[in-house]
């Protein structure tokens, strides 16, 4: 299997970055209390792979329950919201205000309801990710166009018939773009309810970790973090090929 250079690209760039990091730390003499070197992140993973792994995993799951929750309340709440020109124009102001609201502000108040755990991670991933999907899916059903709307309706289509044949279809590119960020979104709130309170989890441990001062474990957090952020941005993106591929294939038909 012939590998080019773009797909290279990635590694090219990441392996850049940690060489140039690498090399600022040694010239400069930078203190690992300020700003780690890889190699000492890397000593740090070797030396503590158990915590990081198992809190990995905790994170993870809280992550992909509230990001389920997202997807199915989001994809509901959206079909909802684009069905209706007029609960279109009720629901979004409301949804704004909503979403306006920092989750950081949130969290105290699910840690008072349900107590520290993992609880009140899951429904600060689900709380921080949902809006997009939402928005995204109600936004394919508002913009279909009226004139097709019309000749589907004069050739004896209902509503439902509309939304189901020309709307869902016509919104899944929608769906499964605004998936790559809500599942970006659902890390971050995860790991902000395990920083304010919680007994695992990747935000718990870095925060032990720095009121330990033991910068290069939170660093080493840091970059547990991102590669699972990473994967599972991979795996949505996947998906979204395989399911939504053919609004991907039609747009470079007509550009070419």
């Amino acid at each position: 299997m012939k590998i080019d250079n773009e797909s290279l690209a990635p590694w090219y760039f990441t392996i850049g970055i940690f060489v140039v990091w690498e090399a600022v730390c040694r010239l400069f003499n930078v203190s690992d209390f300020i700003l780690p070197a890889p190699s000492q992140i890397a000593v740090a993973m070797v030396r503590y792979w158990k915590p990081l792994l198992y809190n990995s995993f905790v994170t993870l799951w809280t992550t992909l329950a509230g990001f389920l929750m997202a997807v199915a309340f989001g994809l509901f709440l959206g079909l909802v919201v684009g069905w209706s020109k007029a609960i279109y124009r009720g629901l979004y102001p409301v949804m704004i205000g909503f979403n306006s609201i920092p989750k950081v502000a949130v969290v105290p108040i699910l840690i008072m309801w349900f107590g520290i755990g993992e609880i009140p991670a899951i429904l600060t991933a689900f709380l921080i990710s949902f809006f997009p999907i939402v928005v995204n899916v109600a936004t394919g059903l508002a913009t279909i166009e009226p004139e097709l709307e019309d000749v589907l309706r004069a050739l004896g289509a209902s509503k439902l018939d509309v939304m189901r044949k020309v709307g869902i279809p016509r919104s899944m590119p929608y769906f499964f773009g605004s998936l790559k960020v809500a599942i970006t979104l659902a890390f971050v709130g995860a790991v902000v309810s395990e920083t304010i309170g919680a007994n695992a989890g990747l935000g718990h441990l870095m925060t032990q970790a720095g009121s330990n001062f033991q910068m290069p474990l939170v660093f080493a957090g840091l970059m547990a973090l991102a590669v699972e952020g990473i994967v599972m941005y991979a795996v949505t993106a996947l998906i979204e090929q395989r399911m939504a591929g053919w609004a991907f294939r039609s747009q470079n038909s007509a550009g070419g």
